[in-house]
Protein backbone atom coordinates (compact mmCIF):
# COMPACT_ATOMS: atom_id res chain seq x y z
CA UNK A 1 0.00 0.00 0.00
CA UNK A 2 1.67 3.53 -0.44
CA UNK A 3 0.71 6.59 0.48
CA UNK A 4 2.34 10.06 -1.70
CA UNK A 5 2.69 13.11 0.25
CA UNK A 6 3.64 15.96 -1.56
CA UNK A 7 3.75 19.57 -1.47
CA UNK A 8 6.55 20.80 1.09
CA UNK A 9 9.06 23.62 0.69
CA UNK A 10 10.55 26.29 2.04
CA UNK A 11 8.25 28.96 2.60
CA UNK A 12 8.54 32.39 4.82
CA UNK A 13 6.74 32.75 8.00
CA UNK A 14 3.25 34.14 7.33
CA UNK A 15 3.16 31.98 4.17
CA UNK A 16 0.97 29.22 2.99
CA UNK A 17 1.53 25.78 1.26
CA UNK A 18 -0.95 23.08 0.60
CA UNK A 19 0.28 19.52 1.61
CA UNK A 20 -1.52 16.78 -0.51
CA UNK A 21 -1.69 12.92 0.10
CA UNK A 22 -2.51 10.44 -3.08
CA UNK A 23 -3.23 6.96 -2.98
CA UNK A 24 -3.49 4.51 -5.81
CA UNK A 25 -3.88 1.60 -3.87
CA UNK A 26 -6.53 2.28 -1.37
CA UNK A 27 -9.99 4.05 -1.74
CA UNK A 28 -9.63 6.92 0.91
CA UNK A 29 -13.61 7.67 0.86
CA UNK A 30 -13.36 4.08 2.81
CA UNK A 31 -10.91 5.88 5.43
CA UNK A 32 -10.46 8.34 8.16
CA UNK A 33 -6.89 10.32 7.28
CA UNK A 34 -4.69 11.68 9.73
CA UNK A 35 -1.57 14.23 9.19
CA UNK A 36 1.11 14.39 11.38
CA UNK A 37 4.23 15.57 11.39
CA UNK A 38 7.83 15.45 13.26
CA UNK A 39 9.96 17.96 13.97
CA UNK A 40 13.92 17.49 14.58
CA UNK A 41 14.34 16.01 18.06
CA UNK A 42 11.07 15.50 19.35
CA UNK A 43 8.12 13.14 19.11
CA UNK A 44 5.59 13.08 16.43
CA UNK A 45 2.77 15.25 16.54
CA UNK A 46 -0.87 15.15 15.65
CA UNK A 47 -1.97 17.83 13.20
CA UNK A 48 -5.25 17.09 11.77
CA UNK A 49 -7.44 14.62 10.42
CA UNK A 50 -10.55 13.44 8.48
CA UNK A 51 -13.05 11.06 9.06
CA UNK A 52 -14.32 8.82 6.25
CA UNK A 53 -17.21 10.46 5.41
CA UNK A 54 -15.27 13.73 5.78
CA UNK A 55 -17.52 15.29 7.78
CA UNK A 56 -15.61 15.30 10.87
CA UNK A 57 -12.79 17.53 11.15
CA UNK A 58 -9.84 17.43 14.17
CA UNK A 59 -7.26 19.81 14.68
CA UNK A 60 -4.73 20.07 17.16
CA UNK A 61 -5.09 22.74 19.77
CA UNK A 62 -1.52 24.31 17.49
CA UNK A 63 -2.70 24.71 13.83
CA UNK A 64 -6.52 25.23 14.53
CA UNK A 65 -7.97 28.10 12.85
CA UNK A 66 -4.62 28.20 10.71
CA UNK A 67 -5.08 24.76 8.90
CA UNK A 68 -7.31 23.13 6.87
CA UNK A 69 -7.66 19.27 6.13
CA UNK A 70 -9.95 18.32 2.99
CA UNK A 71 -10.31 15.37 0.78
CA UNK A 72 -11.19 14.94 -2.68
CA UNK A 73 -12.68 11.50 -3.46
CA UNK A 74 -12.64 11.36 -6.82
CA UNK A 75 -9.05 11.82 -6.97
CA UNK A 76 -8.48 9.90 -3.83
CA UNK A 77 -6.77 12.38 -2.43
CA UNK A 78 -6.56 14.43 0.77
CA UNK A 79 -5.19 17.96 1.46
CA UNK A 80 -3.93 19.69 4.12
CA UNK A 81 -4.14 23.47 3.72
CA UNK A 82 -1.52 25.34 5.95
CA UNK A 83 -1.92 29.34 5.98
CA UNK A 84 0.08 31.58 8.47
CA UNK A 85 2.75 29.36 8.51
CA UNK A 86 5.21 30.08 11.76
CA UNK A 87 8.59 28.65 12.47
CA UNK A 88 7.43 26.30 15.11
CA UNK A 89 5.50 24.45 12.17
CA UNK A 90 9.00 23.52 10.39
CA UNK A 91 8.65 19.11 10.21
CA UNK A 92 8.78 16.58 8.38
CA UNK A 93 4.89 16.18 7.57
CA UNK A 94 3.30 12.87 6.97
CA UNK A 95 -0.33 11.29 5.75
CA UNK A 96 -1.62 8.27 7.41
CA UNK A 97 -4.66 6.27 6.86
CA UNK A 98 -7.06 4.24 9.17
CA UNK A 99 -9.55 1.73 8.21
CA UNK A 100 -13.47 2.07 10.33
CA UNK A 101 -14.67 5.08 11.71
CA UNK A 102 -12.65 5.66 14.75
CA UNK A 103 -13.67 8.13 17.81
CA UNK A 104 -11.46 11.37 17.74
CA UNK A 105 -8.99 10.25 20.24
CA UNK A 106 -7.80 7.40 18.21
CA UNK A 107 -7.58 9.84 15.16
CA UNK A 108 -5.33 11.65 17.09
CA UNK A 109 -3.28 8.61 18.10
CA UNK A 110 -0.69 7.63 15.39
CA UNK A 111 0.10 4.25 16.47
CA UNK A 112 -3.60 3.50 15.86
CA UNK A 113 -3.31 4.12 11.78
CA UNK A 114 -2.98 1.33 9.30
CA UNK A 115 -0.80 3.03 6.18
CA UNK A 116 1.52 5.78 6.43
CA UNK A 117 3.32 7.86 3.74
CA UNK A 118 7.09 8.86 3.19
CA UNK A 119 6.98 12.23 4.34
CA UNK A 120 6.99 15.76 2.87
CA UNK A 121 9.37 18.30 4.12
CA UNK A 122 8.01 22.01 5.67
CA UNK A 123 10.35 24.51 6.62
CA UNK A 124 9.18 28.27 8.04
CA UNK A 125 12.05 30.59 7.89
CA UNK A 126 11.37 33.68 10.33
Amino acid sequence: VQLQACGGGLVQAGGSLRLSCATSTLTFSNYAVGWFRQAPGKEREFVAASRRNSGSTYYSNSVKGRFTISRDNAKNTVYLQMNSLKPEDTAIYYCAAKTGLPIMSTMMNGDSYDYWGQGTQVTVSS
